[in-house]
């Protein structure tokens, strides 16, 4: 070819290696020292002795600063919002939420349509989470009765009362005294006065098929809750903490334009803590919760695990920094 024939080709030789310049190992900074390191622990470890044993690296720094946030919260007062999908409820952590709540450390929740779908039947029969598979296959996946029934009724009721979802949800199931309100997340946040929110999109979830339900009343009621949840976002600069806990995509976008409300009704809101809390990193939570809310300040943090095992520890090493006081 003659393009080929116009460009001589080059020829390279191993470059000489005999005049590189070293530097003494001692004078170099260095990111890891021995005092990083973990230490071993024995039989009987306190959790306190435990988390003061791990290593001052990455994801343990991290977790340990996330901890430090919420209890220095908690102690000023500023709000600390639980933000979270379904899984956090199919995990079976329900109880753990509630503690935090009921220790006013979890000062608002926000969660998904399929967050109080799962709320819903663990307080009406302690089941939840259906073979989807199976029932998709003859056209019963969704259709249980009583979780279209309840959460339909309860939003149609909350849209005349002018109640936002997530508070009127919480108090039927404290009207009808479901046989495991106890576990409810909704009906403890409704008993507490803690700040409940929904965010649903229609067509999301399960109750969405079902005959009793109403496009108008699901607005109605899901709007009121993102500006509840808004106000409560307002709140958030000087201190304030959201976690985002297993919502790849719903639960980003609402924080993101509840910040900018606020921001854009001139509320100061920066200077406060971002989390991310999920057993893998998806795009939206990253850059929506982590990254650009922190931009006018404060700190974001991604931490990546199984929610069955790292909101315990998160709950519990909680707990043991706040101590009796609560």
């Amino acid at each position: 070819m003659e393009s080929d024939e116009l460009v001589p080709r080059k020829h390279y030789e191993p470059i000489d290696l005999e005049g590189i310049k070293t530097v003494p190992l001692a004078s170099r900074k260095n990111k890891v020292h021995l005092s990083d390191f973990a230490k071993v622990g024995s039989k009987g470890l306190s959790l306190a002795a435990f988390l003061a044993n791990l290593p001052s690296q990455l994801g343990a720094v991290d977790f340990q600063a996330v901890v430090e946030a919420i209890v220095n919260a908690h102690q000023r007062g500023k709000p600390v919002i639980w933000a979270m999908g379904a899984h956090v409820i199919k995990c079976g952590l329900s109880l753990l939420v509630i503690e935090l709540m009921k220790r006013n450390v979890i000062t608002a929740v926000a969660m998904n349509g399929a967050g109080a779908i799962h709320d819903v039947e663990i307080a009406l029969i302690g089941e939840t989470s259906e073979d989807v598979a199976q029932g998709l296959a003859d056209g019963t996946f969704g259709m249980a009765e009583e979780t279209g029934k309840f959460i339909n009724g309860a939003i149609a009721e909350g849209a005349r009362a002018e109640m936002g979802m997530g508070q009127i949800i919480g108090r039927k199931l404290i009207e009808v005294e479901a046989p495991h309100d106890d576990y409810s997340i909704l009906a403890n946040a409704f008993q507490l006065g803690t700040p409940a929110t929904v965010h649903m999109a229609i067509g999301t979830d399960i109750v969405h098929m079902h005959p009793t339900a109403q496009g108008g009343p699901i607005g109605i009621t899901t709007f009121r809750d993102f500006r509840l949840l808004a106000a409560v976002v307002a709140d958030l600069g000087g201190g304030g903490v959201y976690l985002n806990l297993g919502s790849a995509v719903i639960l980003p976008e609402v924080f993101l334009k509840a910040l900018t409300v606020a921001r854009n009704l001139g509320h100061g809101v920066s200077d406060f803590t971002a989390v991310n809390l999920d057993m893998q990193q998806h795009y939206r939570p990253l850059q929506n919760v982590v990254g650009r809310p922190t931009t006018l300040g404060g700190k974001g943090y991604a931490i990546i695990g199984q929610h069955e095992l790292m909101l315990p520890l998160l709950v519990q090493a909680i707990i043991e920094r706040l101590g009796d006081g609560k």
